[in-house]
């Protein structure tokens, strides 16, 4: 190989792995190829440069993750470390979370059971997760009864709608004895804001179309929701800092997620360059159009990454059942936890910052197109997709 290419990239040799060698140890030397390599850099992306400096993180939830116990398992103890500062989710994740904070069994079961004979015998399954049919109408039940508060009686962002609820999970799992169950529960503790990017798309959203039928005057804001996650990020990026999208399967939360760089500057007008840093776990391919697999150099040419950060950018082909258990592991294991930064006690000092700047320079004509990339030399975006694992 040329003597440039052998300078740049280190030596394919790795260490036996060894008896009780740790998840950090055994990434650092054993996943060195093929996805096993493209882990190898996510973990070292997300510990070395997107927790670097205080630098502000959020994450999307696709796939059914909690019900499989990962909120418990890996997201949770990710907040508490103070490593995701603001979450974008499906509804669905948001639901079956209560059921733990609700101290409610799910059970591990086979995804080749008689779904005939589930039926008969009330049982859900969820691929190989079982749990009682009762599970879903008591955590209905929790739902329609805590948003009968005089609190919940009003038109709210759903970032203030799940602190609220966090706040009677909170309560009920510490009624229970069980801490540290719910990420709903770590959400409203740690000050972690979490949005739905469709609040009608899940049980929670059901329910609460529900109780308007018997007068409950709770609606979504869902402009408010559009705004903030774009305030979050202008607040990151405008004091210095940097954004980084640490995205979990695809669908909606990531478009929600990602969008938030196109308001900024497509539709406000206000100058910038996109997200520092994008690690996603994804099974979709580019190729069919979709927006869960559209490669980070597709969001480049949409405003939505930084072109001179494209290099930084990990795309993991894995199923994230498997790939964040190894990243949350990774990430405890090479950094020390940070202080949370409670985003949600600035929610409106944030927002009031973007609207501010919005008043000042943006218009309802159409907006100049506006680009720095002419200012500088153009990256070779057909490069290498990640600079992470090349030599320092």
């Amino acid at each position: 190989m040329a003597k440039k290419l052998r300078d740049q990239f280190p030596r394919l040799l790795p260490a036996p792995a060894r008896r009780n060698i740790s998840a950090a140890d055994l990434i650092d030397g054993a996943f060195k190829a093929y996805n096993g390599g493209r882990l190898a850099e996510a973990c070292r992306l997300f510990s070395e440069k997107m927790l670097a400096d205080n630098g502000t993180v959020g994450m999307s939830l696709t796939g059914a993750l909690t019900p499989a116990g990962l909120g418990k398992s890996c997201l949770v103890p990710l907040l508490k470390a103070g490593f995701v500062d603001w979450i974008i989710s499906t509804g669905a994740n948001l639901y079956h979370d209560l059921h733990y904070g609700l101290g409610m069994e799910l059970y591990a079961g086979s995804p080749f059971v008689d779904d005939v004979q589930l039926r008969h015998e009330g049982v859900i399954r969820i691929y190989d997760v079982l749990f009682d049919y009762d599970v879903l109408l008591d955590t209905d039940a929790f739902v329609r009864q805590v948003i009968q508060g005089p609190e919940f009686q009003r038109t709210m962002g759903t970032d203030e709608f799940h602190h609220l609820l966090g706040k009677y999970v909170y309560e009920r799992e510490r009624a229970l004895k069980i801490p540290e169950h719910s990420l709903l529960a770590a959400a409203y503790k740690y000050r972690v804001p979490i949005f739905t990017s469709s609040p009608g798309d899940s049980s929670i959203g059901m329910n609460v179309a529900a109780m308007s039928l018997r007068d409950s005057k709770l609606a979504f804001d869902v402009n408010r929701d559009v705004n903030q996650t774009a305030a979050i990020v202008y607040d990151a990026k405008s004091s210095g800092g940097t954004s980084s999208v640490f995205i979990l399967g695809g669908g909606s939360p990531k478009n929600f997620m990602l969008q938030t760089e196109p308001q900024i500057q497509e539709v406000m007008g206000i100058e910038e360059r996109g997200h520092d840093y994008f690690l996603q776990c994804t099974d979709a391919r580019p190729d069919t159009g979709g927006l869960s697999g559209a490669t980070p150099g597709e969001a480049v040419s949409w405003g939505k990454v930084d072109p001179d950060r494209l290099p930084d950018c990990v795309v993991c082909y894995l199923d994230s059942t498997i790939s964040l258990p190894l990243i949350t592991a990774y990430a405890l294991t090479r950094t020390k936890p940070r202080k949370p930064k409670r985003l949600y006690e600035r929610r409106d000092e944030m927002l009031e910052a973007i609207r501010r700047q919005y008043l000042k320079v943006g218009k309802v004509e159409k907006i100049e197109h506006r680009t720095d990339l002419s200012k500088k030399p153009r990256r070779n975006l057909a490069k290498r997709a990640s600079g992470v694992g090349s030599k320092k």
